[in-house]
């Protein structure tokens, strides 16, 4: 297996001596020529890829302005500087074969809140839903609302003009934007806001870049008013970067803000801004409309608008039979009820909000009552989602429509090319009707969503970018619909940028192109930053805009991919960019690791983007991976350790192995499966890591404490027999040092001390085997549950394994326990796939005899028992595969509905679940929650991250800190907000694990709690 790295892929020697001075000249951030780090940031969420030199990552203002001070220089005029802020653009905007300056890691601080005057002054790197987070407690909010708010930065949003939902209300974020702070080249920051014209006039006189800037705007706005007027179309969305049309206010003051706002970096690095405030609504009602087709809900849309709501969004049947696909559908299902007649194949969302109830509820009355009379549009129905939690939850579906698009079935997927045109609305429905034809007469699918109160519906053609035939469609499909947006009004690009589509904007200005070079050129003379978008200084006259065929794309380094690796990787290469791995929520459970770190390696987005690169510089090497596997599983060479430790030596001795930086990003990785559950294109981080660590290690040696964490689930029931011997070891200091300095492992879990055995023998607990339970009568059987052991529960807490015995017993039914075996989760994650499948196929057979009986399997631990349907069901097969359910499955199953008890307080929890378990078993949330019900209990689920335990990941030296990091984000404040009050429960060993080293004290088990109150009943 070799993956080295060509001569290609080295740093141009004018940019390793630019980085050497830039750190010289006092840069104080990270400066990262790694191929990892470019490898993932060489890719957005658009249909290209572009390797940049390296990526510099600023510390604050001051890092900024050195950088663009030393770029300014004359010898330094051949750099070129791409600034970058969440990396989600559909068109490249941040893509560069220069230096990425990611402002997104450090310059992350809100700084100022002004809840009097409705506003709020933060750095560039600040994610949307980060500042709402903060202002929600003053009622305030930022607005427009974008399907990417958990991961857009307030400077990419400003350097995009970003809109979205809601634009026709709030407008776009340059009617928001009050004062910018701007880098310009050669260090000067640019201080940009609304003023007078006595201001303007005294700024101009001076003699540097600013009076320059200010100088050519003016003229450009005063000169050329009319033709502004007369070019710019009156849309909602307008003519973005450069905004001419609003350099003069309505009231003649002047703003270059609006030539700021989206330049996409073009004319400096916007590191703070000012922002306005909106009080966020006090009652908001979202009407679900169903309709048989989608240009019915499209045409409908047009007669809704007059109705004055605040926003109208649609849905195509696409977006919406993935959607019923996905994790998100759990929440909406019960706003879209199925026609058993006529399906769903299109749907508006139509948003009502005030602040006076009764007032809102009338206009929400009236609108229904029109559904119901009109009789121009055929609707299926419509259902009414009430308050912000409810409407939040449908919306959370839209917004995952990008993503949910990019998991369709087939090679053909959803590409982001001509995705944003914007159109007069009243337009949209013919626009849309003349490109569905212009798709379809090229035999193309598509998939739409959008925002129709706005005229921008994204339409994203079906196209497999490995096959040149269809790749070269960019060319002509861009340059058709180009010209049918300007046949209806519009525009080529109304919401996501320009990018690497500015060739058009010759086009779109016209005559006013030349305004727009000379604005390039006093803001970036030698064009330096990000050159070949939007404009292009004159004064260069080699300068020219890209085309949109004229970059590499993602899908020519693909094709070089053998199609059998690439269909065995599938949940790695399909991954699209949509960085919904890039969600800042410490509560949610999406990558944790990337949370902790804020290095982009360290994600789902940038594992994939490594494995991908990884198997491409493998083919080039004429490595089969496949075969390679295969070898490592059936062959044992006496040669091997020998080999692993040659080549160990070498990458001690500095060998240049691209293998070692894939691994650096797997081994960060938790293996918790957040990615598999919550990305809209399953990017299934776990299983592919597994995959990459049996073949690097079939070239490396492993670490010791791989084999420990390998072997655990087959040495511990022999160790559980001494258990005061085991625990004395682990806890001896010198012990504790050698496993810490040589072994890799920290904070070892020590023996339970309860006798499992004698426990089992109180409570009646039977030996499970497929003759013993073929003897049971139908009676019995269903009176009946085999209990499926996993090694944390059963010899590290055995007192919660007992606790679930006499919870089952207790509720009448008989324990029959599986005989353990090892369950192998640990041999997976580590990459011992040989080892693994023959301990699945080994167990799976056992158990998978006992199911037989129709007496049900239920295990303790989710992420143990999620195995059986995930892992075992790929290696034996999924009807093979055990059915062996979460205990609250199980539950639910067999407790009768109870009466909600009348006049008594009934006792209330909250549950941390499992981040693994909530986010590949959704369902089983609520679950747990029906389950408390049914017993007189209430149960309410705080929503959190991830715990930083994650099976063994937190007792691995190299991951400690990181895994401390994770816990302090999410569960810390959670814990400590609780104050031991007993009340706060955790279903997942790890967690339970977790929270003890990290405060001392273990959580309960929910069925501890059940089993407390259990007793408590039958005692009285």
């Amino acid at each position: 297996m070799i993956s080295r790295l060509s001569a290609r892929h080295q740093l141009a020697k004018e940019y390793c001596t630019f980085l050497d001075q830039l750190r010289t000249a006092g840069f104080r951030g990270e400066i990262t020529p790694d191929y990892a780090t470019r490898t993932v940031l060489s890719t957005d969420n658009s249909i290209y890829q572009r390797l940049p030199q390296a990526a510099v990552f600023p510390l604050d203002t001051v890092d900024v302005e050195c950088l663009a001070e030393l770029v300014a220089q004359p010898e330094y005029r051949g750099i070129v500087l791409t600034p970058r802020g969440g990396g989600t653009g559909t068109n490249g905007q941040s893509l560069t074969e220069g230096i990425i300056v990611d402002l997104s890691r450090h310059l992350t601080k809100i700084l100022e809140i002004n809840v009097e005057e409705r506003w709020a002054r933060v750095q560039g790197g600040v994610v949307k839903d980060q500042l709402n987070a903060a202002l929600r407690p003053h009622g305030l909010f930022f607005a427009p609302e974008l399907s990417t708010s958990n991961r857009a930065t307030i400077g990419g949003m400003i350097n995009t003009d970003a809109s979205g939902q809601g634009s026709c209300t709030y407008g776009k974020t340059r009617d928001h934007v009050l004062e910018l702070q701007t880098v310009l080249l050669g260090g000067e920051v640019l201080r940009s806001q609304v003023m007078e014209e006595r201001e303007l006039e005294s700024i101009m006189l001076r003699s540097d870049r600013r009076a320059a800037v200010h100088r050519c705007a003016r003229d450009i706005a005063d000169s050329q008013a009319d033709l502004i007027k007369a070019r710019f179309p009156k849309l909602n969305r307008c003519l973005t970067g450069y905004d001419l049309a609003h350099l003069r206010e309505t009231d003649g003051r002047f703003n270059l803000n609006s030539v700021l706002c989206g330049s996409e970096g073009t004319l400096g690095f916007i590191v703070e801004a000012k922002l306005n405030l909106l009080p966020i609504p006090k009652h908001t009602v979202l009407v679900n409309v169903r309709y048989a087709s989608f240009m019915a809900a499209l045409r409908d849309a047009k007669a809704l608008m007059e109705l004055k709501p605040l926003s109208i969004e649609t849905v195509d049947s696409k977006v919406l039979l993935l959607a019923m696909k996905d994790i998100v559908w759990h929440g909406v299902s019960e706003y879209f009820p199925e026609n058993p007649d006529t399906p769903t194949l299109g749907i508006n969302l139509i948003e009502f909000c005030g602040d006076d109830w009764a007032e809102l509820e009338q206009r929400v009355h009236d609108f229904v009552e029109h559904l119901k009379s009109d009789p121009d549009a055929q609707r299926l129905g419509h259902t009414l989602a009430i308050g912000e939690e409810a409407v939040k939850r449908v919306y959370v579906m839209r917004k995952r429509a990008v993503g949910l698009l990019g998991n369709v079935e087939g090679q053909a997927r959803p590409q982001p090319f001509v995705e944003d045109t914007a159109v007069p609305p009243e337009n949209l429905a013919d626009f849309i009707s003349e490109f569905r034809s212009l798709l379809d007469g090229l035999n193309l699918q598509y998939g739409m969503f959008g925002h129709v109160d706005a005229g921008v519906l994204h339409v994203r053609p079906l196209l497999d970018m490995k096959d040149p035939l269809q790749a070269s469609l960019i060319r002509p499909v861009s340059d058709a619909v180009a010209d049918l947006t300007l046949k209806y009004g519009g525009l080529l690009w109304g919401e996501h940028g320009k990018g690497l589509r500015s060739e058009y904007a010759p086009t779109y200005f016209g005559e006013l192109y030349p305004a727009l070079q000379s604005l390039k050129a006093v803001f970036d003379p030698h064009n330096q930053l990000n050159p070949g978008k939007i404009a292009t200084p004159a004064s260069v006259p080699a300068a020219r805009l890209t085309g949109v065929d004229e970059v590499v794309l993602r899908g020519e380094l693909d094709r070089k991919i053998d199609e059998r690796i690439w269909q065995s990787y599938d949940t790695a290469v399909q991954c699209n960019g949509n960085g919904a791995c890039y969600n800042f929520d410490p509560n949610d459970a999406m990558c944790p690791s990337w949370k902790a770190t804020r290095d982009r390696t360290q994600s789902p987005k940038g594992r994939a983007s490594l494995v991908r690169e990884w198997l491409r510089l493998q083919g080039e090497e004429g490595v089969d991976v496949l075969a390679e596997s295969t070898k490592i599983r059936e062959r044992f060479n006496l040669l091997g350790p020998l080999r692993r430790l040659r080549n160990t030596l070498g990458k001690q001795w500095g060998e240049d192995d691209f293998s070692h930086e894939v691994y650096d990003a797997m081994a960060g990785c938790l293996a918790c499966k957040s990615c598999a559950g919550q990305c809209p294109v399953k990017v299934n981080v776990p299983e592919f890591r597994s995959r990459f660590l049996e073949l690097y290690h079939g070239r490396y040696l492993r670490p010791l404490k791989d084999y420990l964490i390998g072997s655990l689930e087959f040495s511990i029931p022999f160790l559980a027999r001494f258990p005061r011997l085991y625990n004395s070891l682990i806890e001896f200091a010198p012990v504790r040092f050698c496993l810490e300095r040589y072994a890799g492992m920290v904070d070892s879990p020590t023996l339970s001390y309860v006798n499992f055995r004698a426990a089992c023998k109180q409570w009646g607990v039977k030996l499970a085997s497929p003759d013993a339970l073929a003897k049971l009568t139908v009676e019995e059987r269903k009176r009946s549950v085999v209990f499926v052991q996993d090694a944390f529960t059963r010899y590290f807490e055995t007192g919660v394994a007992i606790d679930w015995i006499e919870l089952v017993t207790r509720l009448g039914f008989q324990v029959y326990l599986a005989p353990f075996a090892p369950n192998g989760k640990p041999l997976h994650v580590q990459g011992f796939l040989g080892a693994f499948e023959k301990a699945a196929r080994r167990n799976g057979r056992m158990l998978a005899a006992l199911t037989k009986s129709d007496v049900p399997l239920v295990g303790l631990d989710p992420a143990m028992t999620l195995v059986y349907r995930q892992e075992y069901a790929k290696v034996m097969g999924a009807d093979a595969a055990p059915n062996v359910a979460l205990i609250q499955e199980w539950l639910l199953s067999v407790l009768p509905q109870a009466p909600k008890p009348e006049g008594v307080a009934v006792q209330s929890y909250q549950l941390l679940v499992h981040c693994t378990e909530k986010t590949n078993a959704p369902a089983s949330v609520g679950q747990w929650q029906q389950v408390f019900e049914r017993l007189g209990l209430k149960l309410s689920v705080l929503a959190s991250g991830c715990c930083g335990m994650s099976g063994t990941y937190g007792h691995e030296t190299r991951n400690l800190q990181t895994s401390k990091a994770i816990y302090a984000q999410s569960w810390g404040p959670l814990v400590d907000a609780d104050n031991g009050s007993g009340r706060l429960l955790a279903d997942g060993y790890s967690c339970r694990s977790q929270v003890k080293r990290m405060e001392g004290r273990p959580l309960p088990h929910p069925l501890q709690a059940l089993l407390g109150h259990l007793r408590e009943v039958q005692a009285a």
